[in-house]
């Protein structure tokens, strides 16, 4: 590893623990764009009304049994956007609904081994 790359890794190293400090602390990190419902205010978290009536809506939606499809759609018929001006889509409504009840999205970890073969199962002997 050469000077500047060990220069460089130990800024972005110091850049992380900051935002995980700041995460931490319940701050705002600014990966993206700040979930729907809330905006960001001089680098912290804050809820947008706006958004937050339609977090409200979504909530209510779910609550009756409605699909995430059939909530997107009423979203879209009904004029409201997301929070980029786009349509409504059944993954974004999931993805307000999941923030809402404190679910966290699937990651998938991505190994790599040598004895991996990605193309076909492993099988459990």
């Amino acid at each position: 590893m050469t000077a500047h790359n060990e220069k460089n890794q130990s800024t972005w190293e110091r850049l992380e623990q900051g935002r995980q400090a700041k995460a931490a602390k319940g701050g705002y990190v600014g990966y993206g764009s700040p979930p729907f419902g809330q905006c960001s205010v001089n680098g912290e978290l804050v809820d947008n009304p706006t958004e937050a009536e339609v977090v409200e809506l979504i909530r209510r939606h779910h609550k009756s049994g409605k699909s995430l499809q059939k909530i997107a759609n009423w979203l879209n018929n009904n004029g409201y956007k997301t929070k980029r001006g786009q349509l409504w889509q059944r993954i974004s409504v999931k993805r307000v609904l999941d923030r809402l009840y404190g679910r966290t999205p699937k990651i998938t970890a991505v190994t790599s081994h040598s004895d991996d073969n990605p193309e076909s199962p492993q099988s459990s002997e």
